[in-house]
């Protein structure tokens, strides 16, 4: 990114880029200051304004990541053969038996928070957990914008165990699960940008808040150049089910998340968008939008987008942490990395903090 003038510029470019496409405003809402687009999105403005303050307190922090990761579970646990699931609130409807599946280890607690929330609001499960992520999201330097749909029906059933992929799966299973969803290689590879502002609580034992790159609080490329390293070091003792190696100490890295950035069907997917922080957070948006929409008819949802907030631009440039370099990369793609320069303040990176 360039400086001074240059740099303003590009910050509000990459704002309207990022931005989703909003309808319309055509009513006022009762609140006399906000205006949507069909007016039962008004309704949201209040469930935004608690959430912001009484859950993520505007900061993009442990309870965004979480949230994320309830939407994507709550979702995802859908296929075309089954008979439920899907983003309906399900793993929240259905908490006692869904929070039991291995692929759900630890997200009992997130369900159990955002019971809270719902049971005050007047929304669906389904509807409550993909908003909340939407607007989690925005709380995090350099995220997308992206499109919300409201509508979604109440859960009827839990979904079924083993739809979810987990870190020791291999590439061809996590492919096969997704592509059975609906999704490509290159939507897999996008929906992992969540990863960038995300950290692990359960696969170290005894240690929390461990981040996939070093700037979990930044939705930006790191966590795809750092991933494509070359992996020296545990956080804690290593050798859990699913784990490799990461580059800088402190920083947890999956295997799955490994073995994708190395596979000749996902790596090039994978460098471009560590080498294109626009084009990941844009291919983020649609992925996650395909996602908040599985086992739901758009056709009778209302489009409230105009209710989410802007994200604050990312103002950050990308950099290889310590004193490594680009020949530290494994790289599978044959395209060409940039040579970008070494932060030598990035040593290690501390736990996010959890409550």
């Amino acid at each position: 990114m360039a400086f001074g003038i240059l740099l303003s510029l590009v910050l509000v470019l990459n704002t309207v880029y990022f931005a989703a496409a909003v309808p319309a405003a055509k009513h006022t809402c009762p609140d006399g200051k906000n205006k949507v687009s069909h007016e039962a999105c008004c309704a949201l403005f209040p469930v935004l304004e608690d959430i912001q303050t009484n859950h993520f307190e505007n900061v993009c922090g442990e309870e965004v990541h979480e949230v994320l990761r309830i939407a994507f579970h709550d979702a995802i646990g859908w296929s075309p053969s089954g008979g439920g699931g899907g983003a309906d609130g399900s793993i929240v409807t259905f908490s006692d038996i869904e929070t039991k599946y291995p692929a759900n280890e630890g997200i009992d607690d997130i369900a159990d928070a955002l019971k809270f929330f719902i049971d005050r609001h007047n929304l669906t499960a389904g509807d409550f957990i993909q908003f909340a992520a939407t607007v989690g999201v925005t709380n995090c330097p350099g995220a997308p914008r992206m499109p919300f749909f409201l509508g979604r029906p109440a859960a009827i059933a839990p979904a079924d165990d083993g739809l979810i992929p987990e870190p020791p799966d291999s590439v061809t299973k996590i492919l096969a699960r997704f592509k059975d969803a609906g999704f490509n290689p290159k939507e897999v590879v996008a929906l992992l940008a969540s990863h960038s502002i995300a950290a692990s609580d359960t696969i170290e034992p005894g240690l929390r808040g461990l981040p996939f790159d070093s700037t979990p609080g930044e939705f930006d490329s790191q966590f795809y150049i750092e991933t494509m390293l070359k992996g020296t070091v545990f956080p804690g003792v290593g050798g859990n089910p699913g784990e490799a190696k990461a580059p800088i100490p402190g920083e947890i890295r999956i295997s799955s998340d490994e073995r994708l950035a190395r596979d000749d069907r996902t790596a090039c997917d994978w460098q471009h968008f560590a080498t294109d922080q626009k084009k990941m957070a844009r291919e983020f948006s649609k992925a996650m939008v395909k996602i908040s929409l599985l086992g739901q008819d758009k056709s009778k949802m209302i489009d409230c987008s105009d209710v989410i907030p802007q994200a604050t631009p990312l103002r950050s440039k990308s950099y290889f942490p310590a004193d490594l370099t680009v020949q530290d990369l494994e790289k599978t793609c044959k395209k060409p990395f940039p040579r970008l320069p070494s932060n030598p303040s990035v040593s290690s990176v501390a736990p996010v903090p959890t409550q």
